[in-house]
């Protein structure tokens, strides 16, 4: 794979001590979940796949169902606040399902009016709109979600990353690459949360 020897160049990224919640619904695009986990492990992080389902979710490969995943933490016992960031990963299932999931909207919201950072690929903007965490914002996204972020009040462009205030957005799979070092560098200037007792 084209990015494969870049996330090992990247491994000296300052995430030690740094709480990464990686947000999926079953569907999501495998690449987009597997690639920046591993680059986030190197660089010292500490990720955490969160999801409203149970024990373990599977992921999609551009065309058919992929592998399944260890869920680390359900949703319902997540907290947002013991987070330092979160990942959004794309496919077309796992957006959509998150979306419309009360729980998830709630999750995303905090980090969003935490001013916490976000990472999101390909459809995974999708969700943000629901959490009010496009508005005003310039992002970019998976070409077929253009309308939907204009609508509710982004700036859209066709770039392979875009960063606005903490929000790191891509379109695709081939631009895991961009999106991974951006995403690092932010979500190492982030500050630390603040756990729950």
């Amino acid at each position: 794979m084209p990015w494969a020897g870049e996330i090992f160049k990247m491994a000296a990224t300052p995430l030690q001590g740094k709480r990464v919640a990686i947000l999926v619904a079953s569907g999501f695009e495998q690449v987009e979940l597997v690639k920046p986990r591993e680059a986030l492990d190197a660089a010292g992080a500490e990720t955490v796949l969160v999801s409203p389902e149970s024990k373990r979710v599977r992921g999609w490969e551009f065309k058919d169902w992929g592998d399944w995943f260890p869920v680390d933490l359900e949703l319902s016992e997540a907290k947002a606040v013991d987070f330092d960031a979160l990942l959004l990963p794309g496919g077309v299932i796992n957006p959509d399902k998150l979306r419309i999931d009360e729980a998830a909207i709630k999750f995303i919201r905090h980090f969003v009016a935490s001013d916490k950072p976000i990472a999101a690929i390909c459809h995974g903007p999708w969700p943000l709109i629901e959490s009010g965490g496009v508005r005003g914002r310039k992002l970019t996204s998976w070409p077929s979600l253009r309308s939907d972020l204009r609508n509710a009040g982004a700036t859209w462009v066709d770039e392979e990353v875009v960063l606005d205030r903490g929000l790191v957005t891509s379109r695709k799979p081939d631009d895991i690459p961009a999106f991974v070092r951006t995403l690092l560098d932010v979500f190492a200037a982030a500050g630390p949360a603040t756990h729950a007792a």
